[in-house]
């Protein structure tokens, strides 16, 4: 880290602690050359990730998106919010993990059915049936076949 007093690029970390509820690393720092302290923040980089929709627009990934889709799925079921925190935080991990800078809205759709597949088969029905568009009852015994060849 370059000192802001000399133009050094040597220096010692005095102190380090945490700020910004651990998202932050605020380092405190001398100078090996002229002994003059400073202090410098370190914080992970965040690299905003694009959902392409199916019309083609693109808009930033929302976490409180997926998360109100699987709340509404979850309705009047018995699904506890630590369920519906943890399978959105999954998502997002694989999303953020996954180091691309775009993503579909298809593939997180698929991403959330198969978690809610593992978490509550009437919440995947009831999510499938809006992500999927069923436009008919046939389109909905299609899925629930699938589901069921599935279990076996």
């Amino acid at each position: 880290m370059k000192c802001m007093y000399c133009g050094c690029e040597d220096s010692k970390v005095i102190d380090s602690r945490s700020a910004d509820e651990g998202r932050t690393i605020r380092r405190r720092r001398e100078c090996v050359r002229c002994g003059k302290r400073f202090t410098t923040y370190e914080t992970i980089e965040d690299t905003p990730v694009l959902v392409v929709k199916s019309n083609g627009t693109r808009q930033a990934f929302d976490a409180g998106k997926i998360k109100n889709g699987v709340v509404k799925a979850c309705e009047k079921r018995p699904v506890s919010m630590s369920d519906i925190d943890a399978l959105v935080d999954g998502i997002t991990k694989r999303v953020y993990n996954s180091m691309e800078q775009e993503i579909s809205s298809k593939a997180i759709g698929e991403m959330v059915m198969d978690a809610l597949k593992d978490v509550d088969e009437v919440a995947y029905v009831r999510y499938a049936s809006v992500y999927r568009s069923f436009k008919d009852i046939s389109s909905f015994m299609e899925e629930l076949q699938k589901m069921m060849q599935s279990k076996k």
